[in-house]
């Protein structure tokens, strides 16, 4: 249950990400570089401010209890969360989705940018459990192989054929994420690892910013508020919130649960943004989700147990 409660509150995050990340860019309120500038600065502070109030408590309980021999463990898992500073390659990982992910949706609209970078996370974190020695089963392989063709379909020449640009970018993007959310499997604080991950990122906010100095003079205060919300709260917390949900799955499994966004994200779309829904995204996406929901339901082999290093 409490698998399920963490990891549906994520997904709607993720949802909401790609729906505030849209609207920006689609009423022209920002610019993909300054928003996201904002989106990492956002999620930076936010989580800041909560680490700090989170710190203290942590320290306050070990120094309650240092001198208490019934709460050596809580003491010493006290000290492992305060050391869990999360690491440069899952912030790069981070700033690359979060950047591509902005360049991608000027050109793509909400429910076909989720589906593409959902896409990519599935393949990029089913491979990686492939690469740990998960067993994969010829129905499951078959079910991947389905996938692929669903997204090819998608991307075929047509009046409604996506950006290729844009789905190249969302690719990249989904293929960061997914590199992000394994390395989210062995954190021991989901919120500290998301905060320092974010704070790390700031280091490359001068470049944004001078990518998108020319585009200041256009950006609007909604652009600025979508932003900010997307960074603060649908990233920052929805973030840490993933990671807590994510040493309780599978790869393959949180792989798996993250195709729910792109129905999300399509239906946010329709409703706020006016956005068609077209029958390729639907057939794709019924070809994709449905291959998935298979690919769940078959995993019948016992495979070996999945250990993620990480170096922080």
């Amino acid at each position: 249950m409490k698998a399920a409660i963490y990891t549906i509150t994520a997904l709607v995050a993720f949802a909401a990400n790609s729906l505030l990340c849209r609207m920006a860019l689609f009423e022209g309120y920002i610019d993909p570089w300054n928003f996201t500038v904002i989106r990492l600065l956002g999620g930076a502070i936010c989580l800041a401010m909560i680490m700090t109030v989170h710190q203290r408590r942590l320290q306050n309980q070990s120094m309650l209890n240092k001198d208490n021999p019934d709460t050596d463990t809580a003491v010493i898992l006290n000290e492992q969360i305060l050391n869990d500073k999360g690491s440069w390659l899952s912030s790069l990982s981070l700033v690359a989705y979060a950047l591509c992910f902005s360049l991608a949706y000027v050109e793509l609209d909400t429910g076909t940018g989720a589906l593409i970078l959902f896409a990519a996370v599935q393949f990029t974190m089913i491979g990686w459990g492939i690469y740990q020695k998960e067993r994969i089963n010829a129905v499951q392989w078959l079910t991947l192989v389905t996938a692929f063709a669903g997204f090819v379909y998608l991307m075929l020449p047509s009046s409604t054929v996506p950006s290729l640009f844009g789905a190249i970018t969302m690719m990249v993007s989904g293929m960061a994420w997914g590199i992000y959310s394994i390395r989210g499997k062995a954190c021991i604080s989901p919120l500290r690892a998301t905060g320092f991950n974010f704070i790390r990122s700031l280091v490359v906010l001068p470049l944004l910013l001078l990518a998108g100095i020319n585009y200041l003079a256009d950006i609007n205060i909604e652009g600025i508020l979508l932003a900010g919300v997307s960074g603060a709260i649908t990233s920052g917390i929805g973030y840490s919130i993933w990671y807590v949900a994510m040493p309780l799955l599978e790869s393959t499994q949180a792989a798996v649960v993250q195709f729910c966004v792109p129905i999300l994200a399509a239906i946010a779309g329709m409703l706020f943004l006016s956005e068609a829904l077209t029958l390729r995204f639907i057939i794709a996406s019924t070809i994709i989700l449905g291959a998935v929901l298979v690919f769940v339901l078959n995993k019948r082999i016992p495979k070996s147990p999945v250990r993620v290093k990480i170096v922080n």
